[in-house]
């Protein structure tokens, strides 16, 4: 299964998704570091800013971090929506404005 994630290093649930997935030898992890380079972060905000399902979150004046993209385009923030054996903790998303995920 080939999976995009965007995320950053700085973002702990994105830290902890990312080593969960690559755990699974049939996942193909294609990893965008949205704080690595200007060109990520903008392919990354053209999915944000035009798609409904981010309206929750922009609100919430969080980041939308960790993002799953699958390869039929499904879209999720959590890996657990997808993968049967991954064990998801309740993510509070700590990538928010006052970073305490609220």
């Amino acid at each position: 299964m080939k999976i995009i994630m965007y995320g950053a290093e700085i973002c702990p649930d994105c830290v902890a998704a990312k080593a969960q997935l690559g755990e699974f030898t049939t996942v193909q992890l294609d990893y965008r570091n949205i704080t690595e380079n200007t060109a990520t972060l903008k392919e990354f905000l053209r999915h944000r800013d035009h798609d409904e399902m981010f309206k929750p979150v922009v609100e919430e004046g969080r980041i939308g971090i960790p993002l799953f993209i699958l390869e039929d385009g499904t879209q999720t923030f959590d890996i657990a929506d997808f993968m049967d054996d991954v064990k998801s903790q309740p993510v509070q998303n700590a990538c928010s404005i006052d970073g305490k995920g609220c």
